[in-house]
């Protein structure tokens, strides 16, 4: 791993789990001697996360977090309660023998897990599961943008996973769409893991969300009926 990546996932792992604060300053000196690294990978990292919107960088004063917002949180919800569905029902088609297997290993450890009470291990899994299922629709660009919206909105996901109701619904929303893929029930898996992402946004009381979505058109997906 170069400096430049080192400082780049430090700093963006840093920012999205809320250890910098929006309008914290990142200072390249202090940014560099804390990691270890020169200046350049640092300005470098910066540039980067300035283009996902996770920094701004102001002329002649440096560089300052922007974070993610309660708005940003919404919106990412919203943008993936239309993809993971579609990405579920591309995966039910696609889906290879090894990520099913790597699938199903996931979910008993999941089980395991949630009997035991271990919510660090469960938020791993949970990251887990969704990375897989990403992978089985074997689009890159889908893959690529969910991972990113699945990644920003991690601190959310570890404060919901730490109720052990949401946690034990989670695991039974898994299990659904999991054996839907397996079945090769595009149309189910579709209607699960679309349904899954709305109640993560019930979870978290995002009822703006909620209302926008029965706003869009073409709303069908929001029904429980197949």
């Amino acid at each position: 791993m170069s400096s430049y990546e080192l400082v780049y996932q430090k700093l963006r792992e840093d920012i999205l789990n809320g250890y910098y604060k929006h309008a914290d300053e990142l200072r390249e000196a202090a940014v560099g001697k804390e990691i270890g690294v020169s200046r350049t990978p640092v300005r470098e990292a910066l540039r980067q996360l300035e283009l996902e919107g996770l920094v701004t960088m102001v002329p002649n004063r440096g560089a300052f977090v922007n974070g993610i917002s309660e708005q940003d949180v919404q919106d990412i919800y919203l943008i993936r309660a239309r993809l993971e569905g579609l990405c579920a029902r591309m995966a039910a088609e696609r889906i290879d023998e090894s990520t099913l297997e790597e699938m199903e290993e996931t979910m008993l450890l999941t089980a395991f897990h949630e009997q035991q009470g271990h919510y660090d291990q469960l938020f791993k899994l949970d990251s887990r599961f969704h990375n897989l299922l990403y992978e089985a629709c074997k689009s890159k660009i889908l893959e690529h943008e969910l991972k990113i919206f699945h990644q920003y909105v991690q601190q959310v996901r570890k404060n919901a996973l730490q109720k052990e109701a949401r946690a034990e619904q989670s695991t039974k929303e898994h299990l659904a769409v999991m054996e839907a893929v397996k079945a090769h029930d595009a149309d189910e898996a579709d209607r699960l893991a679309t349904r899954h992402i709305l109640n993560s946004i019930k979870n978290n009381h995002y009822t703006k969300i909620e209302k926008l979505l029965e706003e869009q058109p073409g709303n069908g997906f929001l029904s429980d009926e197949k």
